[in-house]
């Protein structure tokens, strides 16, 4: 596939998994033996019934009203980098913190390997300090 259409199935995922809610896209994009690289250098297989799961479970009750923008794309072969603002206001669990009603917003970098229209490995980078911040988990610097 070219970049634009790789493109186009990260951008895709983003706005009608995350912002539209359509779980039923999940299916159709993201490979059956999806790789997952963590920040801390693990990683883990799943699929779109995990991805669904992840969703729904986690963030999609957490900020009901979750916006993904996409900020920036590059692409080059069958990766994907996309730069991507997260906004919500914080109606349930989230990082293990109870609801606050605090309105967030966090940065975060994705890379994603497409191959055959489908997103079938993915490394992520957010910011997760700034959003424990923002939802007073953890203090901000000179608040000690």
């Amino acid at each position: 596939m070219s970049a634009d259409k790789n493109k186009a199935v990260v951008r895709r995922y983003f706005e009608e998994a995350w912002n539209k809610k359509n779980l039923d896209v999940v299916d159709e994009i993201i490979a059956p033996d999806l790789l997952d690289h963590e920040v801390d250098g693990s990683q883990q297989k799943s699929g779109p019934g995990d991805v669904k799961r992840y969703l729904t479970g986690y963030y999609h009750n957490a900020l009901p009203d979750v916006r993904m923008t996409v900020e920036d794309q590059v692409a080059e072969g069958d990766k994907v980098v996309t730069r991507i603002t997260v906004r919500g206001t914080h109606q349930g669990e989230l990082l293990g913190v109870p609801a606050t009603g605090a309105r967030i917003e966090v940065t975060g970098i994705s890379v994603d390997r497409i191959e055959g229209g489908k997103i079938v490995e993915g490394w992520v980078s957010w910011d997760r300090l700034g959003l424990l911040r923002q939802l007073g988990a953890v203090p901000k610097p000179g608040q000690d």
